[in-house]
């Protein structure tokens, strides 16, 4: 089966909004056994919607339409599928009595603008929006089912979820049993990673793909007609292949392994960030229980922090700086006593370094890195030196996922140190938590 997706809109077109739409459906797709063979985009023009709905109608067997079933001029979706069928639009008495029920609800005048979203192309099947105001619609165009959904976020995903991918299951004679792993890196560069993998043997039916999004590479084991054992084994050598590169699995950050990892045991954190600036608190307290772990964050940004609230000595920082291992460690140790009111936490992880562009030295540049986990009564601290020709975000992007990764080992009782690949690692150090009493 040819699944396609037509993606409508002039500012998507002209690139003012990413299509984290087309991104999404991609990947429920793929989750549910399905793989989408192509997106096309195309604008707000009534002959480019209808000369793309009827070019793609010949293609494909289903086609997912994003966009264009608004209230506004530019929302042409509906009337461009009418012209391509040839048949008239149609007012659709079950969404009006909907719209009508939702505007009263909220004493707010039905206008004409509204009143357009509740016609559809003659013969249309009305698919319902429970979130919102435009219904969608699918209609059998040549060998194609078109279903029509809106573009808002919220709205969409819900749509797919609840209607389209059980649609496209419906439509399926013989579906293959498709499974996908995906496999969470860091460290590693694409032709890395394909030199490692691409030579080795892999069962009939499996393939492999990427996908690169800072700081990650995502290595996906798709699997169509492989029995369980086969894909068992397959996932182990990959990961073995990987290395220490190999993070987590069927998760997109390591702050979601982390969560899992910690959110229904009895281990606690507190992190304190200078380099990072809140980033590691933030991407933990995303996830619905965080608290149960999380118990407290401190962004010490400038040497007085580090001093009065997490207890770094203020001689190492005159010795040592406070890009250093030592102030790091004492800033890790800092972060678990800082508040006499909380126990000193189980786990604690510390960043701090030069994230550029400018404020570097000859002895500590830009892209030089600190980072500590303090783990089973030991601080554990390493300096990594990343290249000062990137960007800012993303030399705090790649330290927010090493400090992440460090405490993953730590947790899972391998050494929270490890050899990624492409990132270099200057120096390490080992301390007591009476090294800093």
């Amino acid at each position: 089966m040819k699944l396609e997706m037509i993606c409508t809109g002039e500012e998507v077109l002209a690139g003012q909004i990413v299509d984290t739409n087309a991104a999404w459906l991609g990947n429920q797709l793929m989750d549910a056994g399905f793989e989408m063979q192509r997106r096309t985009t195309v604008g707000d023009r009534l002959t480019d919607l209808v000369e793309v709905f009827t070019e793609r109608s010949q293609q494909a067997d289903i086609i997912l339409v994003n966009g264009g079933l608004g209230p506004t001029a530019d929302d042409l979706s509906a009337q461009a599928m009418a012209a391509a069928m040839d048949v008239e639009l149609v007012e659709n008495a079950l969404w009006l009595t909907t719209l009508e029920s939702w505007f009263g609800e909220r004493n707010i005048k039905l206008t004409q603008s509204n009143l357009k979203q509740t016609r559809l192309p003659a013969g249309a099947v009305m698919v319902d929006n429970p979130v919102g105001t435009a219904c969608g619609f699918r209609v059998k165009y040549n060998r194609a089912w078109l279903f029509f959904t809106p573009g808002v976020p919220h709205e969409f995903k819900q749509m797919v979820s609840e209607q389209f991918i059980p649609f496209v299951r419906s439509q399926v004679k013989t579906q293959q049993a498709v499974k996908v792993t995906k496999l969470l890196t860091i460290g590693i560069g694409e032709s890395d990673m394909a030199e490692r993998l691409e030579h080795c043997d892999w069962p009939s039916g499996l393939t492999l793909g990427y996908r690169s999004y800072t700081p990650y590479l995502e290595l996906k084991l798709i699997a169509r007609d492989v029995d369980a054992q086969q894909c068992n084994v397959a996932i182990a050598q990959a990961k073995a292949l990987l290395g220490d590169g190999f993070v987590a699995q069927d998760k997109n950050t390591l702050a979601a392994e982390v969560h899992r990892l910690l959110v229904n045991g009895s281990a606690s954190l507190a992190v304190a960030e200078s380099l990072t600036g809140g980033e590691i608190c933030s991407q933990l307290v995303a996830f619905a229980g965080s608290s149960n772990y999380l118990k407290q964050g401190v962004v010490s940004y400038c040497n007085e922090a580090k001093i009065s609230l997490l207890k770094v000595s203020s001689e190492t920082i005159k010795a040592d700086s406070e890009v250093s291992l030592a102030c790091v460690a004492q800033m890790a140790i800092g972060a678990t006593r800082c508040n006499e009111l909380i126990q000193e936490t189980d786990y604690a992880i510390a960043t701090s370094g030069v994230a550029g562009p400018s404020g570097g030295s000859d002895t500590i540049p830009v892209g030089s890195v600190m980072i500590a986990v303090k783990a089973n009564q030991r601080v554990y601290a390493q300096h990594i030196a990343l290249s000062s020709r990137r960007s800012r975000s993303y030399i705090r992007e790649l330290t927010v996922a090493v400090a992440f990764d460090m405490l993953r080992r730590a947790i899972l009782g391998l050494h929270p140190i490890a050899d990624y690949g492409y990132i270099k690692r200057v120096d390490t150090a080992v301390y007591a938590l009476a090294d800093f009493t």
